[in-house]
């Protein structure tokens, strides 16, 4: 009765804490997941989780099953990938990283160490610098794989979603907005806004909730994150970024951050490939290795 895709959900749920999120992790419907865990329960006879409103709670029946889990799709994993290098020991292929998003450098490089471990025989470079239109570098033949805020159209391409995350208002924490719960387009009227030095249309806070209130405001851009921020605590003006790309700094009350909107200003990333490439194990292996690293390391990201 217990099947390899019976550990994987176990895995899964010890990874996100959640049904819902684990559910996305292995491809199921939050109900199937469930109907799953019954069939275990009902088969051995014993329950494997309790559940509250904060997540699930393994049993020590759970507990033992996560134990063989843990080792046994390791192990599979470990050995799906010698049988791709044992069918051509001499493939040493390269994979060219391009970015759309600035701070996604922050959690991509722990990535890599763990994908460079997996695959060592694939060489990684990341195409240098930032490109407003990073898929075009697929077509031209200058990318392999592309970390992108929106799917590709082409039919020659694949998208692997990989998750969403929200995008905050950073202030000074002596900024007059301080005391706002929340961010509303009438609120930045007149003030300078510090972005990266991309297209407005690429910025989710001028896109979605500037310009659509014809809200009037300065701009002022800078190449780095840590650059943003410090204008942002010196009061030269605020910013929109990533929950995760400021956590940090919000904690050690270098600048305070506010939601945007009653509900949030969401964004979502995705892994993009040609379809040729796209059928290469070392490919869903990366993606894996993205959604399950950055799930545990990143707070408040959820995976589409």
């Amino acid at each position: 009765m217990l099947e390899l895709r019976h550990l994987k959900s176990i895995l899964a749920i010890a990874q996100t804490g959640k049904l819902a999120l684990a559910a996305k992790q292995v491809h199921l419907t939050q109900s199937a997941l469930s109907h799953q865990l019954r069939a275990l329960e009902d088969y051995y006879g014993i329950s494997l989780l309790t559940r509250s409103r904060s997540g699930v709670v393994f049993t020590p029946a759970g507990e033992r099953l996560l134990e063989l889990a843990r080792m046994v799709v390791s192990e599979t994993s470990q050995a799906e990938r010698d049988l791709v290098r044992m069918k051509d020991e001499s493939a040493n292929e390269e994979l060219r990283v391009a970015l759309e998003c600035h701070t996604c450098f922050e959690w991509l490089m722990p990535v890599l160490d763990t994908f460079h471990a997996r695959w060592p025989q694939i060489n990684i470079d990341l195409v240098s610098g930032f490109h407003s239109e990073p898929v075009d570098l697929i077509e031209e033949g200058k990318a392999d794989l592309v970390i992108a805020g929106i799917k590709a159209r082409s039919k020659l391409l694949t998208n692997f979603p990989l998750f969403r995350f929200e995008i905050l208002a950073v202030l000074a924490p002596g900024h007059p907005l301080r005391h706002c719960k929340t961010i509303q387009a009438s609120d930045v009227a007149g003030e300078t806004l510090i972005t990266y030095p991309v297209p407005v249309e690429k910025i989710d806070f001028i896109r979605e909730i500037l310009q659509p209130a014809g809200i009037h405001y300065k701009r002022r851009t800078a190449e780095l994150t840590l650059n943003i921020l410090q204008l942002v605590a010196s009061q030269r003006g605020i910013a929109a970024l990533p929950n995760w790309g400021v956590k940090s700094y919000v904690d050690h009350d270098y600048v305070i951050a506010r939601h945007i909107g009653a509900h949030g200003l969401w964004s979502e990333l995705y892994a993009i490939a040609s379809r040729q490439l796209a059928v290469k194990q070392y490919i869903a292996d990366f993606v894996q290795i993205i959604r399950q690293q950055c799930m545990k390391t990143l707070d408040g990201i959820e995976l589409l």
